[in-house]
């Protein structure tokens, strides 16, 4: 049905027109197309696996970063100095190619360039995030965006596996994490945005089992190719172009996206393929409104809500209220906290002196329970007792593991204490998410909501840095970061049961309001 047809139907001058009722994309769902049906499972789905493509070219650095082990082929106590490697008479049990720290010599005192390199491909992440968050709601769209990050993940991923130096290693990881930063954040408003405000919630958490089956996927992969960290990118980086020629054309673009950029025709095309594939149709008098339009039926036209708005939208806005700004300064310190715990103890797992490849893979399986226990439990105790106790947890249990040798079975114990402390992190990670979006009304929702993103990607950028400390330290450092991050959540309000307010002084209102 086309846009001039619709504005057709909408005139009643002449007597004659079929009267449009003109709806929001969200009523359109929920009253006619289905807010969760065959359309939005397959689709959330394709467009999900998206978020394994991120674990895997943000993880593979745990494996062709690695330390292998080292031998003395003219028998124990022979060899001179380890850090003098190949001079001292040592050589790699699995080959020099079998990791970047092999093939160049990455140990002792040019161990911080391991850090580093992860450090810059994170520092990459928190660019790209940016520049193909902006693109996503401009020109490129949803689909465009991730088409396009996906294209160059594969493409810098197939290049650094034919990196000649650390250097070019170096900046080739930097370009990676430009494309893989956004990844997540295109996938997840891709395959949210077409499902009804009923369910948006719970799927969106679900899109995070990807990331750890991907991370977990991985861990069985590189196990398979031990022997060569330039194979392991090669078979990391394929997936990512199969994503772009066989899933993304079955990928739509979002609806709404469609209706922003004034596509009617294209929005209203989505909308009944959901319907029609949901066993559902749209009433052919329906037409589609932006949330800040109003409607005149007689006359057809669009109407501006002309209610007045004080705020502008930006982030001095968020620090002009002294209540928002309070929030956005804890939520951006928590955030950043929890990322250096989280992406700390994914890494470290090269300190805990257990297999590497089972260790990764139990970490990754431990997130799963914790999202599932924050979907289950968000709404019965409340965002903020989630928050504390999910961090404390993890903190407690990182300092348990710091004071636990490495030793024999105590070995395995400090990796349980690993795994808690990720378990209870993840489910934090998944929760802020979800908290951090009801702190803020919606004129400001997703400027604060960029601060706190780029909060966590500068704990993501740090936590390498903690890693190589060496094998006692770093799980202290998440320890009392997690101790302090689970403190810092006491001072924010609870959200639970209290509306999503537009505006500031909405918000301001609403608080001086007694929740009843």
């Amino acid at each position: 049905m086309s846009t001039e047809a619709l504005l057709a139907a909408q005139g009643g001058g002449g007597g004659d027109g079929v009267a449009s009722r003109r709806l929001s994309i969200d009523d359109a769902l929920a009253e006619h197309a289905g807010e969760f049906g065959r359309w939005q499972l397959r689709h959330f789905v394709l467009v999900s696996a998206a978020w394994a493509l991120e674990a895997l070219h943000t993880m593979v650095i745990i494996f062709a970063d690695r330390e292998p082990a080292m031998r003395c082929p003219a028998g124990e106590g022979r060899c001179g100095d380890r850090c003098a490697g190949a001079a001292a008479g040592w050589e790699w049990a699995q080959g020099s190619a079998s990791s970047t720290v092999a093939e160049w010599g990455l140990v002792c005192g040019e161990r911080y360039k391991v850090g580093l390199v992860q450090a810059v491909f994170f520092a990459g992440c928190m660019i790209g995030a940016g520049v193909f968050g902006h693109l996503s709601d401009s020109f490129l769209g949803r689909k465009g965006s991730l088409q396009v990050v996906c294209f160059l993940n594969a493409l810098f991923g197939l290049l650094t596996a034919l990196a000649p130096s650390y250097r070019v290693y170096v900046v080739l990881r930097l370009l990676t994490g430009f494309s893989t930063g956004s990844i997540g954040l295109c996938a997840f408003v891709l395959a949210t945005e077409p499902i009804g405000p009923s369910r948006r919630g719970t799927a969106g958490m679900s899109s995070f089992y990807f990331f750890s089956g991907g991370i977990a996927a991985l861990a069985g992969v590189a196990a398979m190719f031990q022997s060569s960290w330039r194979l392991l990118y090669v078979v990391t980086s394929l997936p990512s172009l199969v994503f772009v020629l066989a899933v993304m054309p079955f990928i739509s673009e979002s609806p709404r996206w469609y209706l922003v950029r004034r596509r009617t025709d294209d929005a209203m095309h989505v909308l009944r393929d959901i319907a029609a594939t949901n066993r559902r149709r749209i009433p052919d008098d329906v037409a589609l409104k932006l949330d800040d339009e109003g409607d005149d039926v007689n006359s057809g036209k669009m109407v501006e809500d002309s209610s007045p708005s004080s705020s502008s939208g930006s982030i001095l806005d968020v620090f002009r209220s002294r209540t928002t700004r309070a929030r956005l300064v804890l939520s951006v310190l928590i955030n950043l906290l929890c990322s250096v715990v989280y992406y700390g103890l994914s890494l470290n797992v090269v300190n805990l002196k257990t297999n590497l490849y089972v260790s990764v893979a139990v970490n990754s399986i431990a997130e799963m329970p914790a999202y599932l226990l924050t979907a289950l439990l968000l709404d019965h105790f409340g965002r903020k007792p989630l928050g504390i106790v999910t961090m404390l947890l993890s903190g407690v249990f990182c300092i348990a593991g710091s004071l636990i040798a490495g030793v024999g079975a105590m070995r395995v114990v400090r990796m349980v204490c690993g795994v808690v402390g990720i378990f209870g992190m993840a489910a934090t990670y998944n929760l802020l998410f979800i908290y951090t979006a009801e702190l803020f009304p919606t004129v400001v929702r997703n400027a604060a909501l960029g601060c706190t993103s780029q909060a966590s990607q500068m704990g993501a950028i740090l936590a390498p840095m903690v890693v190589v400390l060496g094998e006692r330290v770093p799980f202290a450092v998440f320890g009392v970061s997690g101790i302090i991050g689970g403190l810092l959540v006491f001072y924010l309000p609870e959200t639970m049961n209290k509306p999503l307010y537009d505006t500031m002084a909405g918000l301001e209102e609403g608080e001086k309001t007694p929740l009843k």
